[in-house]
């Protein structure tokens, strides 16, 4: 009875989101949006309509649960609801080839061509200052493998990466995770993520814009946080950290990489790093002050610069005062 009760529950949500898609436009709009995150501007190019017209249909999707808004600035980014079943199937049961939606289809290739374009030319043109530094420490590829080999034991539903760039973390490690969201305040790098996420076929992976020391997100939200290269670009790194802990779960696993104390003090003005690495006990008091259980870092060494892997935990949630009484003890409450 209680789950038919619930079923029934369910059953105004059900006719709302399908009120919504009960027009042309805005199915096709909900086919669009679980190919990636797309903005109104890009949605209206695709359609071949006005803006307002296109965020009036936009406006009901997200009433009705279908879709995701966020903001980025300026822009406004719609993507399907991950946890919405009824938009799966609804997206599922749209035949690609409908002349609209193929013609769709196409157009929306072509903005994604362009976002690449735009991508890989930012790239090309930073590449060069990122491959210098790359060459100063061990191969990125066995730091990702300690990452994927951490995440794992750990086995985390979802997935924070702070700092993300490129989205590398996010690509490397969605596959471990149930979801996983890169948080970044560079536009730029964001559009580099995105087409990588796309490229790699990642749908559990996302890119949000948002600052490291107020992230846009609620406490106790996710099983795991990472901060890979980022702290020595932090004018206040121990702020970071703990702001990363504040989003942990209890029982989440807080996983920094980052470069152990070291000279190299042309990094400060050529790659803007604020500071020249961390000691292991600089990072572990951070953790300790924030709440966190600091383990024994993984030094991996390079030449001349060491990665170092510093993870922490938060304690699990402990059971009530009534709950730890023993059975003889709860036997004699009045």
């Amino acid at each position: 009875m209680a789950d038919a009760a619930a079923e029934t529950a369910r059953i105004p949500d059900l006719l709302a989101a399908l009120r919504a898609v009960a027009e042309q436009t805005r199915l096709r709009l909900l086919v669009l949006c679980a190919k990636g995150e797309l903005t109104v501007s890009e949605l209206a190019q695709i359609l071949g309509q006005s803006q307002p017209r296109v965020s009036r249909h936009l406006k009901l999707l997200c009433e009705a649960g279908l879709l995701d808004r966020f903001r980025e600035g300026s822009w406004v980014f719609y993507r399907v609801s991950a946890g919405h079943a009824l938009a799966r199937h609804l997206v599922a049961a749209c035949s690609e080839a409908d002349p609209a939606l193929a013609l769709d289809l196409q157009r929306l290739a072509a903005i994604k061509r362009q976002r690449a374009e735009r991508a890989a030319a930012y790239f090309s043109e930073n590449a060069p200052n990122w491959d210098r530094i790359r060459s100063l420490y061990i191969d990125e590829r066995e730091v990702e493998a300690a990452l994927i080999e951490i995440i794992a034991a750990a086995a985390p539903r979802d997935l924070l990466d702070i700092g993300t760039g490129t989205g590398r973390v996010i690509e490397i490690l969605a596959p471990q995770v149930g979801q996983a969201l890169g948080i970044d305040q560079s536009r730029e790098m964001l559009a580099i993520a995105r087409v990588n996420l796309e490229r790699a076929g990642l749908a559990n992976g996302m890119v949000r814009l948002g600052d490291m020391y107020q992230l846009p997100l609620p406490d106790a939200s996710f099983d795991a946080v990472v901060i890979h290269q980022v702290l020595h670009y932090a004018e206040r790194p121990a702020a970071a950290v703990a702001e990363a802990a504040r989003v942990l779960r209890p029982g989440g696993l807080l996983v920094v990489a980052d470069f152990a104390p070291h000279e190299l003090d042309f990094l400060r003005d050529e790659q803007a790093h604020r500071r020249l690495g961390f000691a292991d006990g600089e990072i572990a008091d951070w953790c300790r002050e924030a709440g966190l259980d600091p383990a024994p870092p993984l030094h991996l060494a390079g030449d001349p610069l060491t990665v170092t892997i510093w993870s922490a935990t938060r304690a699990a949630a402990r059971p009530t005062a009534r709950a730890a009484r023993p059975a003889t003890e709860r036997v004699l409450q009045p």
